[in-house]
Parts: C-alpha cells; sequence; structure tokens
C-alpha cells in the first residue's frame, strides 16, 4: 500500500489517500472503511444521452465520486472490494443523493475520510504500508487423495487450489491401481504448486501430512523434475520445508505453523507470531487457567486489574456496525497498550484468526492470576442455574 496523502485534524478527524499495490491491500484496505465514511474515488459510470433528433443512447463514462458508505462487500478470493453508497458531492453525471458502487482495485487511488480516525485503523495504515510485513509463505497441507495449497500472509490463508482424487485400497499381491492413482493425485498437486506459488516472492513452502506421505510426495516432486529437467522446482528445493499435520485439510494447517522448525524459519513474519501467541493462549488454559480467559467482560475486567500481558484480538470485532460497541473493543487495546501489555491483532480470513474467533474473537493471557473473575464466572452460572 502506498500512503500519497495524510491530512489528520487535532481531534483526529481528516482524510488520507491511498493507493493499493497487492491484492491483500484489498483487505487493509476492507478494514479501513466503515459505515459512514466518505469515499472518493474514479469509478465508470453509464449516463443516457440524448441527441437533436431526440435518440436516446447510453456511455460508459469514468468520472470521480464522492460516496457516504452503506455497505461494503469483500470477496477474499478474488481480493474484489465494492463499496456502494450516495454521492454526496456535486457531479455533473450523478445527482446529489444518488446510489452509486465503486469497485476499488489494486493501482487505483483512493480518498478516505473519516470523522474520527482510532488507533487501531491508523496502525492499519502503518502495517499497509510498511513492505516488512509480508509474509512470503506457501504451504500444501496433505493426505492420501486430498490437498490444498495456500498462501499464507500476515492477513489471510489463501486457499489457491483444492486436489482430490479417490485413491483405491492397496489389494493382497495387486497394488497397481493404488500406485496409478497416487501418482495421478501427486501430479496434480505439483501442477498446483507450479500454477499458483510465485517462487520469487515466496520464501518457504510448507509440505504438511499425517505419516509418510509428504515424504513420498517431495521423492515423487524432485525425481520428476530431474527427469524433466524442471528448473523452476529444481531451483527453489531449498525453499521446502516437510513438516508434521493430522490431516490434509486446511485447519490442520495451524499445527503445521507450530511447528518448532517452522516458527524458527518463520519468527520473522506476523502470521508465525499470531500462531503462537494462540497455542500460548490455549496451553496457558490447559495448565494455570486463572490465567487465561476469554469474552469481551472477562477480558476487560482483567485489564481493570491492569493483569492482561498479551491481548488477542480479532480484526472482525473493529468492523461492528454499532459504534459504541467498536470503541469499546478500540478503547480496550489502547488500555492495554498504555498497562505495558502486548496487543495481536488477528485476521479473521487466517486460520489463526478463524479459532480466535470461536472463542469470541477477545481473549487474554494474564501477567498474574485473577481469581476474582473465577469466582465471579461461577457465581454467574450458578445464578442462572
Amino acid at each position: 500500500m502506498k500512503l500519497v496523502r495524510k491530512d489528520l485534524e487535532k481531534d483526529n478527524a481528516g482524510q488520507v489517500t491511498l493507493i493499493p499495490e497487492e491484492p491483500e491491500d484489498m483487505w487493509h484496505t476492507y478494514n479501513l472503511l466503515q459505515v459512514g465514511d466518505s469515499l472518493r474515488a474514479s469509478t465508470i459510470r453509464k449516463v443516457q444521452t440524448e441527441s437533436a433528433t431526440g435518440s436516446v443512447g447510453s456511455n460508459r463514462i469514468r468520472t470521480t465520486l464522492t460516496l457516504c458508505v452503506e455497505a461494503i462487500d469483500f470477496d477474499s478470493q478474488a481480493c474484489q472490494l465494492r463499496v456502494k453508497g450516495t454521492n454526496i458531492q456535486e457531479n455533473e453525471y450523478v445527482k446529489m443523493g444518488a446510489y452509486h458502487t465503486i469497485e476499488l482495485e489494486p493501482n487505483r487511488q483512493f480518498t478516505l475520510a473519516k470523522k474520527q480516525w482510532d488507533s487501531v485503523v491508523l496502525e492499519r495504515i502503518e502495517q499497509a504500508c510498511d513492505p516488512a510485513w509480508s509474509a512470503d509463505v506457501a504451504a500444501v497441507v496433505m493426505q492420501e487423495g486430498l490437498a490444498h495449497v495456500c498462501l499464507v500472509t500476515p492477513s489471510m490463508t489463501l486457499t489457491r487450489a483444492k486436489v482430490e482424487v479417490n485413491i483405491p485400497r492397496k489389494r493382497r499381491g495387486n497394488c497397481s491401481q493404488h500406485d496409478r492413482a497416487l501418482e495421478r493425485f501427486y501430479e496434480q498437486v505439483v501442477q498446483a504448486i507450479q500454477r499458483h506459488i510465485n517462487f520469487e516472492v515466496v520464501k518457504c513452502v510448507l509440505v504438511a501430512s499425517p505419516g509418510f506421505v509428504r515424504e513420498q510426495f517431495c521423492d515423487y516432486m524432485f525425481q520428476q523434475a530431474v527427469k524433466t529437467d524442471n528448473k523452476l522446482l529444481l531451483e527453489n528445493r531449498s525453499k521446502f520445508l516437510q513438516v508434521h499435520s493430522s490431516s490434509g485439510h486446511k485447519y490442520a494447517l495451524k499445527e503445521a505453523l507450530c511447528d518448532p522448525a517452522v516458527t524458527s524459519r518463520l519468527s520473522d513474519t506476523k502470521a508465525a507470531g499470531e500462531v503462537k501467541a494462540l497455542d500460548d493462549f490455549y496451553k496457558m488454559l490447559q495448565q494455570e487457567p486463572d490465567r487465561a480467559f476469554y469474552g469481551l467482560k472477562q477480558v476487560e475486567k482483567a485489564n481493570e486489574a491492569m493483569a492482561i500481558d498479551t491481548l488477542l484480538i480479532s480484526d472482525e470485532l473493529f468492523r461492528h456496525q454499532d459504534v459504541a460497541t467498536r470503541a469499546r473493543y478500540v478503547k480496550l487495546v489502547d488500555s492495554v497498550r498504555e498497562n505495558m501489555g502486548t496487543v495481536r491483532i488477528f485476521s479473521s480470513l487466517h486460520v489463526s484468526g478463524e479459532q480466535l474467533g470461536k472463542l469470541t474473537g477477545v481473549a487474554a493471557i494474564l501477567r498474574f492470576p485473577v481469581a476474582d473473575l473465577s469466582d465471579q464466572e461461577d457465581e454467574s452460572s450458578s445464578e442462572e442455574d
């Protein structure tokens, strides 16, 4: 993301002008936009014209509109962002108050104005404009007959290909059908890797599976690469890292990212940091439940006691339609930072963010046990009984 201009007043009202450069920048833009904001960008509008003879025709005209945002639609797979709203600035082609949809896309400038830019939104702009936040990781999560080829960015886990092949069971004295099907499956996965992974950008490709599937697959892939003189795969052989996972489903990618060999390789990436923080929370929940809490009320009470060491919070909560609720989450983040706590904002499109979402989207690892919270929880549950 490129920051062109930033004009903020003392009360944090104002506008920023940005140019999204990568597909992932569209995800950052989606998180910056809120209902009620003002968005200015170029768009195409169908305009009806009447000639001197009275015949009516229509032309598609590019114009710049300023909309008051009413609805935001984001397609995570295509990384497309559509913003619907009413026109709030005079335009020769579009009446004031008329509805229009602007489709934001990479390399097209837009200006976003807000009545209040909060700390979470401003931090996201900093992150989006910092190239060091790119993770450059790909993953192949597989089991016999099923594979997912994914790209792991700081904000998203994108499934680029799903390969499914029916593998017949081995029969005594005749394994040919099983072996042929397995070879066909491996070949399709290799094709998916070559089609969807850009080795100029990707620094590491995780190959995760239960059992020996990953070893057999990698042996097959590099044997074929030698036979066919596939320079792309041979030159990038060192980027492939084999790790264990319980299955070939996308959710198993979290286990692969938790592997110590992976975390040391990806130690500088945000994705690995999020996974480790969530893993630490689960361990604390099992070993010292008085130092791990989730749910907004519980976490807020822990924050009042200045007990939060690490706050885990989903970016989905900052897209809440209710301004007061959104402000409550922002206040929590600011307060934890003031008390010298660490804040990790998880992406709801990342595997770790999806898991945090199942825990209400907000959780905390505490510096010290806060027994009162557990007692209050027990009292409230007994009252409900």
